[in-house]
């Protein structure tokens, strides 16, 4: 097994379960309150699920791995965000960051691979 391929599995089990959690929690729910974006909890949801199905599709199709490994960056950098806005410490914030560079670092994978040809 690769490297790359424990980073895609690694990413699309997290989305998984973070997408299934994000439904039913009520401590996400909570949070999504508290961040004023109770609207989008549902959406994010399907976004993440969405996110991690695209990656194992793209395994076999490799364009679909780079938009879904974009949109999850793009997904997270929007968590951070979010995460600074309401003031939260860098520790509570660190989960969104690690996740938008390991999803932003796939993605880069697949530009090499898909764009430049390398």
């Amino acid at each position: 097994m690769n490297f790359e391929l424990v980073l895609v599995l690694f990413s699309s089990i997290s989305f998984f379960i973070y997408g299934i959690v994000f439904i039913n929690s009520r401590r996400i729910k909570a949070e999504f309150d508290r961040f004023g974006l109770a609207k989008f909890r549902i959406l994010t949801s399907v976004l993440e699920l969405l996110g991690a199905s695209g990656l194992l599709v793209g395994l076999y199709f490799n364009p679909i791995m780079m938009i879904s490994s974009g949109g999850l960056s793009l997904l997270m950098l929007c968590a951070f965000v979010t995460r600074i806005k309401v003031k939260d410490s860098f520790l509570v914030s660190l989960p969104s960051i690690f996740y938008m560079l390991l999803n932003a670092y796939i993605f880069y994978l697949q530009v090499d691979k898909n764009v430049l040809g390398l």
